[in-house]
């Protein structure tokens, strides 16, 4: 049977309010989950309780205003400016719950927020990152900029192979619990990189930051990179979508 998620385009938002959103989804599926194992239910199986339905499965896409987000695994030295100097430029700093290390968002950088019960996807969690990395260097490819993985590391990369030369174009960190996910991706598009330098982005020093404007020299319509990513989310996944708002 064909997962649905329900897909939210959420705009412009600050960070914590959308980040309290997935803990109360996440909190719902879990507990649903809970009781449906409670119930001698398992997996994807709906015949037994028809009250006790499969968890919903969510997909945000917004774009935040400038925060730095800090993972459980990560190191706060890597905000390597100070406090006074954040506030100054309006940086929000949040340490959460999400693996990685610290990494910005911001204007021009589209952050994608899947909610998903993998038990009815599948239950690998390296397999799921690749999934989203996949989506995103299918949705370069539309743009003519050839994106890759570098093994070892969680993310995008434009020029993989230069080594040093590598640019990360997009950060993967997530949280997954009973095999219910939140958090996810930050793909830049018209992404200031100058904000980049107030921090040492996801832990790695010796590698660039990019955005898909930069590679391609020029503005991007980030509506139209939505719908690339929507569609290249959607034929990896094989989910049905429907649109929340």
């Amino acid at each position: 049977m064909q997962p649905q998620v329900h897909f939210h385009k959420l705009g412009h938002q600050a960070y914590e309010p959308v980040w309290r959103q997935q803990e109360a989804l996440l909190k719902a599926a879990v507990d649903l989950k809970i009781a449906r194992r409670k119930a001698g239910l398992e997996g994807t199986d709906r015949s037994a309780d028809p009250a006790l339905d499969l968890p919903e499965n969510h997909l945000f896409f917004v774009e935040h205003p400038h925060v730095l987000t800090l993972g459980k695994s990560g190191h706060e030295e890597h905000v390597v400016a100070s406090p006074e100097r954040l506030n100054e430029l309006g940086v929000s700093y949040y340490p959460i719950n999400r693996g990685g290390d610290i990494t910005y968002h911001g204007p021009g950088q589209l952050v994608g927020y899947p909610i998903l019960d993998l038990e009815q996807f599948f239950t690998d969690i390296s397999k799921y990152m690749r999934c989203l990395e996949e989506a995103i260097i299918r949705t370069c490819g539309e743009y003519g900029v050839e994106a890759e993985r570098i093994e070892g590391l969680t993310g995008v990369w434009v020029d993989a192979d230069k080594g040093l030369g590598a640019r990360k174009i997009a950060a993967l960190g997530v949280k997954c619990s009973r095999w219910v996910t939140m958090h996810g991706f930050a793909f830049n598009l018209n992404t200031d990189l100058d904000f980049f330098d107030l921090i040492v982005p996801c832990g790695i020093g010796d590698r660039g930051v990019t955005s898909l404007a930069r590679e391609c020299g020029r503005s991007i319509d980030e509506a139209e990179v939505q719908a690339h990513m929507l569609r290249h989310l959607t034929d990896i996944f094989g989910w049905k979508l429907v649109c929340v708002d």
